[in-house]
């Protein structure tokens, strides 16, 4: 009867849990766990309270759960994953982390948040390196997409919520070319970043023949050309690691993070730094916040639960005193960002980096660091227990280093001591466990002149402009092939030839898409080293489509006779006109102007009227004829070129609908506007057009005598 009424209330019990009523859950477990049982089963009982008091929040009675059910055979890694993920998710949403890092540079890859080298326009707009492309499992899904996101989620998959902002699949990733406008920017910019770009590939190309000693020398020359780059300094802590030099490996793997502190590699390489100094409880600190900034990172959650599961395991001839105190478990924001509150290691706040176009040097930082005394790591020399400097420190904002560079998210003195892995208190020679670095004026010059703003005279308006209107990007978006044009130039390219005009690549597959989204890097630089041009850019847009905008009530049906295509994607168009017509009614269709029309004819007209009409014919045609034999020879030259020979009189004017073809040549050739032409279109009376052509004729005639 007791086993049959223990069932009924470890399932009611799994009930609650499923529905998200941990506290009861956890309560009924405790019951079951008063009644007598086999070993096995109380510590299954014991683990099952131990999830549920960990997914209710009360994390300090959880762990001493854990540690309950750990005796004494311990807990397999596999077995602590709830608590696992109720520490992760309470750090991301207590201390509102964002899922992924974000690169707030303009500069920098939407993928590591680095340098961009060899950009790739995707078609969503954003930008990421080449190699970080390659490096993509596919299907690709840009990461600056993903990270506007708000889903609990991450959303790697796309949802129907917010399916424009998840990162939606890039189809055919590897044909995409680098941008070629954005590689010349970048390289006319920022030639040491760009230089020490080359030296991280060369390299990784050594450390991948295992040559590390060879591939650690182009990294610290690559570090002296731009020392905030935090991807050189996470590299470089992977060489040190496999060096065995774990003391520099952590020096740079810090940096990496105070230069990027929502960086996911730069703390797993702090974190694998850590634990190859036996420091476990510093190393699940940062495996925590792995987790907290990526969800998904398999490497980061494997790691954590081993050290979770070798700090719950009994250790002999040891008590374990000390219980997890929840209420410090989690740090604030503050300390996510560098503070020291509340830690049992004093650390110092760690600046977050400026972007490569900003170097200003604080003056108060400088006083700061004047008064910090210099350490022994200066001189190549390490304290025990301490960090030793590498061999090309970069200084931070103030000419050095900051003391802390990421608080501990869990507070080491709160979990289960062991008798080896991390620094304690108070040992002799180490301050707060933080390395202090000399700082120097020459070291603060060399600092602020890693990353200064773009400099004007390198800004040139020439750059940045379409090769299809010849003027400054408008709305810029990227092709596939690399090349960037203006929206409004590609769409109306794309419209009647799936090539791009540049390279003549078949964009047929981008063009099905139809997705111009605008390259987001290339509208920012416009707009802040260009405003006056971009202004000026916009208003000529606007007063085109204002021009667009206004549909004339009368126009001519063209006959194409001939197209010339160009290299460089333009044409030349020989047309004629054929029927003209006027609009009855307006309408648009597909983005374009449409309008239903009617023909225009001449009224015929017979007897006395027709007579009067073929005499005032030949009079105009012969005062026509004067006036284009009295032109320069060079401008009759132009005009013959362009417009061919003034067409015969015709022997009957009437004959066709339009008039005499010779009237139509004059009007186009006379220096008339618009407006005055399409009066003259508009007329349905050959005679009333004759006077008309007459008195423009008269009228330059005066003008030439004067």
């Amino acid at each position: 009867m007791m086993d049959s009424d223990s069932a009924v209330m470890l399932e009611l019990a799994a009930q609650a849990f499923r529905a998200r009523n941990f506290e009861l859950a956890a309560e009924i477990y405790e019951c079951q766990l008063q009644s007598p049982g086999d070993a096995g089963a109380r510590a299954e009982l014991a683990l099952r309270r131990a999830d549920a008091l960990a997914c209710a929040g009360r994390l300090a009675d959880a762990f001493d759960a854990y540690r309950a059910a750990a005796r004494p055979e311990g807990l397999r890694p596999e077995r602590l994953e709830k608590l696992l993920e109720c520490l992760a998710d309470s750090v991301r949403r207590k201390e509102g982390l964002p899922a992924r890092g974000r690169a707030s540079d303009p500069f920098a890859c939407a993928a590591c948040l680095g340098f961009l080298c060899e950009p790739v326009t995707l078609p969503c707009g954003h930008c990421v390196c080449r190699k970080c492309l390659e490096r993509e499992r596919r299907p690709v899904r840009c990461r600056g997409c993903r990270r506007g996101c708000s889903s609990s989620r991450g959303c790697r998959e796309s949802c129907a919520s917010c399916a424009d902002r998840c990162g939606s699949a890039v189809p055919d990733a590897h044909r995409y070319r680098v941008n070629v406008v954005l590689s010349h920017l970048l390289s006319k910019w920022f030639p040491s970043q760009t230089r020490a770009v080359q030296l991280r590939l060369e390299g990784n190309a050594l450390f991948a023949d295992k040559q590390p000693d060879a591939a650690l020398r182009k990294y610290d020359e690559a570090i002296r050309l731009a020392p905030r780059d935090h991807v050189l300094f996470s590299n470089r802590s992977l060489i040190n690691a496999s060096l065995k030099k774990f003391d520099e490996a952590l020096s740079d793997a810090e940096m990496a993070c105070e230069l990027q502190p929502h960086w996911l590699k730069g703390h797993l390489r702090k974190a694998q730094a850590l634990g190859s100094l036996r420091r476990a409880e510093e190393a699940l600190t940062e495996y925590l916040l792995c987790i907290a900034l990526e969800p998904e990172s398999k490497l980061a959650k494997s790691e954590a639960l081993k050290l979770l599961s070798d700090l719950f395991a009994p250790v002999p001839d040891r008590v374990q005193e000390r219980i997890p105190d929840c209420s410090s478990l989690l740090s604030s924001r503050a300390r996510i960002k560098g503070s020291a509150t509340g830690t049992s290691t004093p650390r110092g706040i760690a600046v977050a980096p400026r972007p490569y176009k900003e170097c200003k040097t604080s003056e108060e930082a400088q006083a700061n660091a004047r008064d910090k005394p210099q350490s022994p790591a200066t001189l190549g020399l390490a304290e025990e227990g301490a960090t030793r400097t590498p061999r090309s420190w970069p200084k931070g904002e103030d000419g050095g280093r900051s003391s802390g560079f990421h608080p501990a998210l869990v507070d080491r003195s709160l979990l289960p001591k062991r008798k080896h892995g991390s620094v304690e208190e108070g040992q002799p020679g180490v301050e707060g466990g933080a390395c202090k670095r000399a700082k120097t004026e020459s070291s603060r010059k060399d600092a602020a002149a890693s990353w200064c703003a773009v400099r004007r005279e390198l800004v040139d308006a020439a750059d940045l402009d379409c090769s299809l209107c010849m003027r400054l990007f408008y709305e810029p978006v990227t092709t596939a092939c690399g090349h960037t044009f203006c929206l409004k130039c590609l769409e109306r390219c794309l419209d009647h030839n799936s090539q791009c005009p540049l390279c003549k690549e078949d964009l047929s597959e981008y063009l099905a898409q139809r997705r111009y989204c605008k390259t987001f890097l290339m509208e920012e630089l416009i707009a802040q080293y260009l405003p006056d041009e971009l202004v000026e850019r916009q208003k000529a847009n606007e007063e085109e489509i204002a021009e667009l905008s206004k549909f004339a009530d009368h126009g001519c049906i063209l006959e194409i006779r001939n197209v010339e295509f160009f290299a460089d994607g333009r044409s030349v168009v020989d047309t004629i006109g054929r029927r003209r017509f006027k609009v009855v009614r307006h309408s648009q269709r597909d983005g374009y102007n449409t309008a239903d029309i009617e023909y225009l004819e001449d009224e015929k007209v017979e007897g006395e009227d027709e007579a009067e009409l073929r005499k005032l014919h030949d009079a105009v045609y012969d005062q026509a004829l004067v006036w284009v034999n009295s032109l320069k020879a060079e401008q009759k030259q132009r005009i013959m070129g362009h417009f061919g020979p003034m067409p015969e009189k015709d022997p009957e004017p009437q004959t066709s609908p339009n008039g005499p073809s010779w009237c139509w040549w004059l009007l186009a050739v006379l220096p008339l506007e618009g407006r005055a032409q399409l009066a003259f279109l508009s007329l349905a009376s050959l005679k009333e057009r004759l006077s008309g052509i007459r008195r423009v004729l008269l009228f330059m005639s005066r003008n030439r005598s004067r």
